[in-house]
């Protein structure tokens, strides 16, 4: 078992931090953009929803459930040619920053969909009988009132994100998982290991406050 010196790992934390942070960031804001139409969609055409298709939907619904159900790594394996080509390369956390943002979105599809779901439906036949378009529905009834949800939501996903990206370490992905596996596992260094738990417990931590902050915000404001 490794020495802990943690003097001598100081210098590696930072970088492996931040590109932790970045990863995370950046794949959080396209999975974003990728789950939330797709989530909305969902709903609107869910057999509770706006303007029920039940073909569209069933598809839809198990295209979600099969990206759902495939482990990181397998994802991460399969898109290495598709990373390659959009970015030039498949390893480092840039590249990372696609196959989480794929994998990542159809969780943050299910959360829009489920928090659309749970508006009272004597508020969206009130706006109806304002004459509100289904658009208008949703930018103005059904998005207000999931913002709380959707917001914790998000936070969820982003803890969900910071998992994953420590897994993309074990192929090339930086990042503290990289760190941990690379310096801690390989060499021997448990107190690189520890380091680098402990780090990520802080991240996520840190998300989880500020998710469940804004989101208690955002009701006390209604």
């Amino acid at each position: 078992m490794g020495k802990i010196d943690i003097l001598g790992i100081l210098p590696l934390l930072p970088k492996a931090t931040l590109e932790t942070i970045h990863m995370t960031f950046f794949s959080a804001i396209f999975a974003s953009i990728l789950g939330f139409p797709l989530g909305t969609l969902l709903y609107v055409t869910s057999p509770s929803g706006l303007i029920p298709r039940s073909f569209l939907y069933n598809t839809l619904s198990r295209l979600v459930n099969i990206f759902r159900s495939l482990p990181f790594i397998i994802l991460m394996i399969l898109l290495i040619p598709f990373s390659r080509f959009i970015i030039g390369t498949s390893i480092g956390p840039t590249a990372v920053i696609i196959p989480l943002s794929i994998a990542a979105a159809p969780f943050v599809a299910r959360i829009v969909e489920t928090a659309l779901s749970e508006v009272d439906g004597g508020v969206l036949l009130a706006a109806r009988a304002m004459g509100s378009t289904n658009m208008q529905i949703i930018r103005k009834v059904l998005i207000p009132e999931t913002l709380p949800s959707l917001i914790s939501g998000l936070a969820l996903t982003i803890i969900n994100l910071i998992g994953y990206s420590a897994m993309a370490g074990a192929i090339g992905g930086g990042g503290l998982g990289d760190l941990a596996i690379r310096y801690g596992y390989y060499r021997f260094r448990i107190d690189v290991t520890i380091a680098a738990v402990i780090i990520i417990l802080i991240l996520v931590e840190a998300v989880q406050l500020a998710g469940t902050a804004i989101s208690r915000s955002l009701l006390a404001k209604r």
